[in-house]
């Protein structure tokens, strides 16, 4: 019995964690330093520039945030990868189509980089 009780309080924590998740698009940057928030500091590679509707006058600085490719935006076909990632907010992109510019690299776990912009769910960390 205690294990189907840690099975369905499981069931009900990943639920909620996808119910939360809001819908956005993301697209992908190559050049990181410097950055709106953290000038010439080097954050690593699982970074993202917020858009316009994110950015908030610099208040998401440094805010984390997972990500998971939703589906196409264009006419590659199949672009997600099933996977997930965690990126710290360290830049703005204005005038970005996008809520989120994630690094390439980051990008390419989530979705084939040939498709350049995809649907996205993101949620804070």
């Amino acid at each position: 019995m205690e294990n189907y009780s840690l099975i369905f309080v499981c069931m009900v924590a990943y639920l909620v964690s996808f119910a939360s998740a809001k819908p956005g698009i993301a697209t992908f940057y190559t050049k990181y330093i410097p950055s709106a928030c953290f000038k010439n500091q080097d954050h690593g590679k699982m970074i993202a520039a917020a858009g316009d509707a994110l950015w908030k006058n610099g208040a998401m600085c440094g805010k984390k945030f997972t990500v998971k490719c939703t589906g196409p935006r264009n006419g590659v076909r199949h672009p997600c990868t099933g996977k997930s990632v965690t990126v710290k907010v360290v830049d703005q992109c204005p005038g970005c189509p996008s809520t989120m510019d994630l690094s390439r690299e980051a990008f390419e776990i989530i979705a084939k980089p040939v498709a350049g912009i995809i649907n996205i769910d993101y949620k804070k960390v």
